[in-house]
This record gives C-alpha cells, sequence and structure tokens, in this order.
C-alpha cells in the first residue's frame, strides 16, 4: 500500500523556519519525481517544489525561490522541505506528492500519490 506521511507543520512566528519531512512507502522511491504542494483555506492547490530521482535538479515556485529548499533522502525513502523567512503568505497545509515519471512537473494534476498534508501557520 502507497503511503506517503508528512510531518514538522506547525505554528511559527514570521522570519522563523520549519522544516518539513514526508516519509514514503513507495517500491522504486528513486524512480519516483517528488513535489511538495500547499493549499491555504478559499484557495486552489500551489506548486512550492519538485525535485528530480537523486537530487541534482529542484524547481521552486517563485514565492518560495530562495527561501525554501526541497531535499530527498532515496536511502530513507524521504523527502524534505526546509523553509525559512516564513511569512504569514506561506501558512497553508503542505502536501507531499510522488509522480511515477523522471520528467519534473509544476501541475498537481501529474501526481499520482499524496499524502494527508501538514498544517503550517505564520503569524505576524
Amino acid at each position: 500500500q502507497v503511503q506517503l506521511v508528512e510531518s514538522g507543520g506547525g505554528s511559527v512566528q514570521a522570519g522563523d523556519s520549519l522544516r518539513l519531512s514526508c516519509a514514503a512507502s513507495l517500491r522504486g522511491f528513486r524512480s519516483y519525481v517528488m513535489g511538495w504542494f500547499r493549499q491555504a483555506p478559499g484557495r486552489e492547490r500551489e506548486f512550492v517544489a519538485t525535485i528530480d530521482w537523486n537530487g541534482g535538479t529542484a524547481y521552486y515556485a517563485d514565492a518560495v525561490k530562495g527561501r525554501f529548499t526541497m531535499s530527498r533522502d532515496n536511502a530513507k525513502n524521504a523527502v524534505f522541505l526546509q523553509m525559512s523567512s516564513l511569512s504569514p503568505e506561506d501558512t497553508a497545509v503542505y502536501y507531499c506528492a510522488a509522480r511515477p515519471s523522471p520528467v519534473l512537473h509544476r501541475n498537481p494534476d501529474e501526481y499520482v500519490y499524496w499524502g494527508q498534508g501538514t498544517q503550517v501557520t505564520v503569524s505576524s
């Protein structure tokens, strides 16, 4: 059974940092492109970051570029999202997702497996 489990969310102050983790029970994990997405109340799910099979290439949304860093550890079947300089605009539920393809993609419809999400709340 495929399972993605996010952790590390919480409530922080503007300017703080958080590190999200996603543990994946995926056979052949290294063959999956992994992504992070977020959804704020009343808004559509939006792309945050995506990373290729060995972590050599990552793409970021303009809103988080320079503040967020995505990484993966294939030995542990895990991906991470290091978030810094957080602002209230980053408040959302953050989702980890997996795409059974070597091609990076920003469209959430291209991802097959999803976690349940972890809440990040940033107060000013």
